[in-house]
């Protein structure tokens, strides 16, 4: 994958799942932001109107993934969110979807699947 000129919001407050996002990511040339909450996702979209794509953490501090979602929606409908998740739950799905999200990933994340996902949208 050759995404050199998109920008991909990873919103994820464990460090350990950004830095895995990271690795997989890195080999696409994608310009990486980052955000820790909800909030900060928020924040920087507003900041940020040029970007392409955001993986939301649906479980975040302060903010859930699904309420930045929704606020995200309230003034840029535009940018593909998929929604990551460690509930498999139908009911989970249908939420994030609810809520602003366009998709949706399960934890742990197959690869090639969120490589997919992401092509679809990008």
């Amino acid at each position: 994958m050759n995404w050199k000129d998109k920008r991909i919001l990873i919103v994820e407050d464990d460090q350990l799942s950004s830095r895995f996002l990271t690795t997989v990511l890195r080999d696409s040339k994608a310009d990486l932001l980052y955000a820790k909450n909800g909030i900060e996702a928020v924040d920087l979209v507003k900041q940020n109107g040029d970007l392409d794509l955001i993986l939301m953490d649906v479980q975040l501090p302060g903010m859930s993934g699904n309420e930045a979602a929704s606020k995200i929606r309230q003034f840029n409908e535009r940018i593909p969110i998929i929604a990551q998740t460690a509930h498999a739950m139908s009911e989970d799905k249908d939420r994030s979807i609810n809520s602003g999200c366009d998709d949706y990933i399960t934890k742990p994340i197959n690869i090639s699947l969120l490589m997919d996902k992401i092509s679809q949208y990008i």
